[in-house]
């Protein structure tokens, strides 16, 4: 027989089915015993009487977590969760739980183990379904955002993550051996994204892993994690990068918000809502002036703290009504050597930062993709040019104007859900103190 899946049952009312799953609850009352079974569709109600035996014997010793499988009947109950149950014939343990299990599946009424604690039993607090939720929801965004490129006529890459220089500050570089030499874990695609450009691809895009050796222990850093990156070219400005990115995340959320969004609403709480473009923009001197009158404390001219985040965000929500701001011409000081420069001003680059809800989502700009320029760019920073002239080359032979930038789907799913920290929505966390599981 066919297995069926437990959100198909109220299809089946008065028929012999097959359900498999894990066991959520047991309560024995003697001559009945009553499971909560659950699979990956979602929860139903299981009876199991002395009527039959080899089922009401096999569920005797049933530990909680269990997975089985169970042969039975659908049948209307409008006291069981979701209006019927399945009455148990055959029951079968495929693999039993041994004892209890080491952090709760199931809580009742009590606080959730620590998070140390349940990052050790990661797989044991996936199988919660409000945890199981935040990844549906980012197979749906990541289809989305494939889906919008693919439709605007971009190329999908798997660009290489051994790499032989830093692709970003080479502080953040985690080294290892690669036979008679020193190889690298990429930092970014952000090179292999721009020969493509010098390929003459024209608009490209990437969901990758990246790998940042960054001994930090915020609540939004990791050492590895996923990142979407595109990259397009014959621009005129970031301005038509930050309007790619603005339509991109509008589709994405709405197809997030129309698959999900009364669930993350009944689960989260989160109303999520799509949001109007054009995004508000403001400079970052006019960031500054106006956390200056909000009496904000800033550690960095140049730069924001995530207080000042947050303040700015609070500021567009109230001004404007709006979750999302880009912040414009970023000082050169604190930006990458090939962030091209502003031609009033070359002491800022025409790069940006996209905030929602008071996060970092977003950093991008438009390239300098002129070899003299970026050679000149590089050396004013220090670098030395022999340890990037693989990558200089592809600006040797002609490069077209070109931009682009990296969301981040972990911090989004942050705001989705409106939760505070990466761990809990990235599948298996990797920090400075965690290489388990």
């Amino acid at each position: 027989m066919q297995r069926t899946l437990l959100r198909e049952l109220n299809r089946q009312l008065g028929k012999r089915v097959k359900i498999q799953g894990w066991v959520n609850t047991v309560r024995d009352q003697g001559a009945i015993k009553f499971l909560l079974l659950r699979d990956v569709t979602g929860m139903v109600q299981v009876i199991i009487t002395r009527e039959f035996s080899q089922a009401f014997s096999a569920a005797q010793d049933l530990t909680l977590e269990s997975v089985v499988e169970v042969l039975g009947r659908v049948k209307e109950e409008k006291q069981a969760p979701g209006g019927f149950e399945v009455l148990a014939e055959e029951l079968q343990v495929l693999s039993s739980a041994a004892g209890k299990v080491p952090i709760p599946v199931v809580e009742k009424g009590t606080e959730e183990a620590s998070r140390e604690k349940r990052l050790n039993w990661r797989w044991l607090d996936l199988r919660k379904p409000e945890k199981r939720l935040i990844f549906q929801v980012w197979t749906v965004m990541e289809h989305s955002f494939r889906e919008y490129f693919i439709n605007q006529g971009y190329i999908e890459i798997h660009s290489p993550k051994l790499m032989s220089a830093a692709s970003e500050s080479g502080s953040e570089l985690f080294e290892v051996d690669y036979f008679d030499r020193k190889a690298y874990l990429a930092q970014s695609p952000q090179f292999y994204k721009q020969m493509a450009m010098a390929a003459g691809f024209e608009k490209v895009f990437e969901v990758g892993p990246v790998f940042r050796a960054n001994p930090s222990f915020t609540s939004r850093h990791d050492t590895e994690f996923t990142m979407y990156d595109f990259e397009l070219s014959f621009i005129d400005s970031h301005e038509d990068v930050m309007r790619e990115a603005e339509a991109l995340i509008a589709q994405m959320l709405k197809t997030v918000k129309e698959r999900f969004g009364e669930e993350i609403k009944r689960v989260y709480g989160r109303e999520l809502i799509v949001p109007e473009i054009p995004f508000p923009r403001l400079t970052m001197r006019e960031a500054k002036r106006i956390l200056r009158g909000l009496a904000v404390p800033s550690d960095r001219e140049g730069d924001l703290s995530p207080e000042e985040e947050r303040a700015l965000s609070r500021f567009i929500q109230e001004e404007k009504g709006h979750e999302f701001l880009f912040l414009t011409d970023w000082p050169a000081e604190v930006r990458p050597f090939y962030h091209m420069r502003l031609e009033t001003d070359p002491t800022l680059t025409k790069g940006f930062d996209l905030l929602w809800n008071g996060l970092e989502i977003i950093t991008g700009s438009q390239r300098e993709h002129r070899y003299e320029t970026l050679a000149k760019q590089a050396e004013g920073e220090g670098i030395d040019l022999q340890s990037i002239d693989k990558y200089l080359e592809f600006f040797k032979y002609g490069c077209p104007p070109h931009g682009g930038c990296a969301p981040g789907p972990t911090r989004m799913l942050m705001k989705i859900f409106n939760i505070e920290n990466v761990r809990e929505v990235t599948y298996i966390y990797r920090g400075v103190k965690r290489l388990t599981p």
